[in-house]
């Protein structure tokens, strides 16, 4: 009797694995998801950062143009994909790390500045870009290649910037751009791409 019991507690677990390893999309669907928040010119040589392994980030294709691109996480209740400068990386790395070891809400970038301070963590020296496209989910439709109800963001990292040192106010805004984290290593523009 414990033997058949198992039996079918081994097999349960394979059948979920194997579900769940089926649930991922194929690496070139991740990539072409990916990459879709990137202007058409900048596709073909971006990084791409998805999964072969449900919950683990793998690197699908490395970055050739000093672009680093996220696939869409599988377990997430939305469509989100994003793009950034590589040398926002290590900061991008470290919020993921600090996620992933159970750091929520603001924590995590009280942990990242302090870091920063120290000068164990580096935040970019020049702006650097970021190119996202959030929608709902299962909205990437890899026959057309895109993905029709999500929304466009584009946002320019600028560590440590103010309004006084960018005339950009922090009050948000829907018909101009806004800083976000004024006087951070966090700083950075928000501007929508259908401004």
């Amino acid at each position: 009797m414990r033997a058949a019991a198992l039996v079918v507690i081994a097999t349960v677990s394979l059948i979920a694995s194997t579900a769940g390893a089926q649930a991922l999309p194929p690496e070139a669907q991740q990539i072409a998801a990916a990459v879709l928040p990137l202007p058409a010119a900048q596709r073909d040589g971006a990084g791409v950062m998805g999964y072969r392994t449900a919950g683990k980030l793998a690197i699908l294709r490395p970055a050739r143009n000093g672009m680093q691109c996220l696939a869409d996480e599988p377990g997430d209740d939305r469509f989100h994909v994003a793009c950034y400068a590589t040398s926002l990386e290590p900061f991008m790395a470290r919020g993921r790390a600090l996620r992933a070891a159970g750091t929520t809400g603001t924590q995590v970038d009280t942990v990242r500045f302090a870091e920063v301070k120290r000068g164990r963590l580096r935040v970019p020296s020049a702006p650097a870009a970021l190119f996202s496209l959030t929608g709902p989910k299962d909205d990437f439709d890899a026959t057309t290649g895109t993905a029709p109800k999500s929304k466009p963001l584009f946002v320019m990292y600028m560590p440590y910037a103010t309004t006084a040192t960018t005339g950009v106010p922090s009050t948000p805004s829907k018909s101009g751009p806004w800083l976000m984290f004024p006087g951070t290593p966090k700083a950075h523009l928000m501007l929508q791409h259908d401004m």
